[in-house]
């Protein structure tokens, strides 16, 4: 299942790749969609990665330094 999360501080394609490695860091092979333009940051994990939670995606993001929407 895919989780879609407004990211309000993403600025561009070196914000892009620091979350893109901080989720890698946690789920190797997760499918994970930057849209700089829309702001928006979608994780989809492969079947043997679905035990990570939408919370530690969250906190991996958020120690990266970014804003998820609606999140604190």
């Amino acid at each position: 299942m895919a989780l879609k999360m407004k990211v309000s501080n993403l600025a561009g394609d070196k914000c892009a790749k620091t979350i893109t490695e901080s989720i890698h860091t946690m789920m190797p092979d997760a499918k994970v969609d930057v849209d700089v333009q829309a702001k928006t940051v979608t994780v989809e994990p492969t079947a043997s990665e679905s035990i990570a939670s939408e919370e530690s995606i969250k906190q991996v993001i958020v120690a990266a330094g970014y804003h998820i929407e609606g999140y604190s």
